[in-house]
């Protein structure tokens, strides 16, 4: 065993292990067990070959319907080396298997000028793929057609990639499909997506990626507590770098998925879980539901970019992130909290307060976002001005007046919530008998 080997074991073993001590398995200690078996056999081997400098980005489009907002989202990505669209799900929780087509939007692609991948998206099969023929000629068929439409519409794809929810009992059945499938994706490359529990089957795995072009390390999950006090989170930093240093030594190259999206969980009054709710409208619950959110954090996928510009191993050969922001999301990240985290930089905070006087005698106040990262509604609002009290004044949104005197009022949040980058909200409004300058404080 090499000096660094034991020396990266170690470290690893003095951040996992003190999770244990607080008596209940944490989402962070379940990562670590998952991560330490591989780490044990990996410090038995000579470390992978490194490098550094920057890393080539790209995104997911995941929409099914290519809106005017997802187009328009699109037409942003300029800053990436390219994308990676939804272009087909196969659904096999039913009695029969269920193909959807997502078409793919020649025009507002080509325009773009960046490289394109297809996704096929497809549920865990029951069986398995050597007795189903049938069930391999669907697949085969659809990618196929992806292939099919891509030429049609003027794309040339750089892969089609094959999103699997494959049991990892079923590793070697998935592996033997895939020369089929490769054959009906020719010329294009064939891709797939892991999950970091594959490794646990190192042969399998291996023999797995093997297989393919080249995949992409999924490094986002939800770990989900139990009980509402507990931490959930999407990603944890360290066991990220753990599981990208461990598959680079399967000598493969391979890009790693990382999450801007969030999550929303909710829990009865007994802590009990409920559910998780993705993406969509809001939800209306009943008093005694604890609503969670759980996010993608910025500022911890800032620092994983710089530590892999300044040293990752050479098998990891880009990022992809999961997903492209499009206008009317509540809880993906915005296009300023992108593109900053991309460059490896912490979001920068901006939030004001802004008078307006739409006309004479009336004052009203706004909160504008002007930072790159969504900011939390401050607990308390202080206006202040010299002179008489006003005729009238009041809060909007998630304010109220909670105290009035002579020279000034206070505003406290009945509820908590975030401003998005760009997001500007009327909080609160004073008219005076005569025009007042007013002045704001944020606490």
């Amino acid at each position: 065993m090499s000096l660094w080997s034991l020396l990266s074991l170690a470290s690893l073993l003095l951040v996992f292990l003190p999770e244990a001590s607080k008596g209940y398995p944490s989402p962070v200690f379940r990562r670590a067990c998952l991560l330490l078996p591989l780490l044990l056999l990996a410090a038995c081997q000579e470390p992978p070959p490194r490098t550094a400098g920057p890393l080539r980005q790209e995104a997911y489009v995941w929409q099914r319907s290519w809106t005017p907002a997802v187009q328009e989202s699109v037409a942003q990505a300029t800053d990436f080396a390219g994308l990676v669209v939804l272009a087909a799900e196969v659904d096999f929780r039913g009695p029969q298997p269920r193909v959807t087509r997502v078409p793919l939007e020649g025009k507002t692609l080509r325009a773009l000028g960046r490289p394109v991948g297809a996704a096929v998206r497809a549920t865990a099969f029951s069986g398995t793929f050597a007795e189903s023929p049938e069930i391999v000629r669907l697949l085969q068929g659809t990618v196929r057609g992806v292939a099919a439409e891509a030429r049609a519409q003027g794309i040339s794809l750089t892969e089609i990639q094959l999103d699997y929810d494959c049991p990892e009992s079923k590793l070697n059945d998935y592996r033997d499909v895939l020369p089929a499938l490769r054959e009906a994706a020719s010329p294009v490359p064939l891709t797939l997506t892991a999950l970091p529990s594959w490794m646990r089957s190192r042969r399998a795995f291996r023999q797995l990626v093997a297989g393919v072009d080249r995949y992409v390390l999924q490094l986002h999950s939800l770990v989900l507590p139990e009980k509402a006090g507990e931490v959930a989170a999407l990603i944890e930093p360290r066991s990220a770098r753990g599981w990208v240093e461990a598959a680079a030594r399967f000598g493969r190259p391979f890009r790693a998925a990382l999450p801007t999206y969030g999550y929303e969980v909710a829990y009865d009054a007994r802590g009990k879980l409920l559910g998780v709710l993705a993406e969509g409208p809001l939800l209306t619950w009943s008093p005694d539901v604890t609503v969670r959110a759980v996010r993608s954090d910025p500022k911890a996928m800032a620092e994983l970019i710089r530590s892999w510009v300044r040293d990752r191993p050479a098998a990891l050969t880009g990022v992809v992130w999961y997903r492209l922001p499009v206008e009317g999301d509540r809880l993906n990240w915005s296009w300023p909290t992108l593109r900053a985290v991309a460059a490896g930089r912490a979001p920068r905070g901006d939030l004001r307060a802004v008078i307006r006087e739409p006309e004479p005698k009336l004052a009203e106040v706004d909160l504008v976002n002007a930072g790159e990262a969504e900011a939390p509604w401050p607990a308390t609002v202080r206006l202040r001005w010299q002179g008489p009290a006003p005729s009238a004044a009041d809060g909007l949104a998630v304010y109220k007046v909670v105290r009035a005197e002579r020279g000034g009022l206070d505003l406290a949040r009945s509820a908590a919530g975030l401003l998005r980058p760009g997001e500007r909200r009327a909080i609160a409004w004073v008219r005076f008998a005569a025009r007042t300058e007013v002045q704001v404080e944020l606490r």
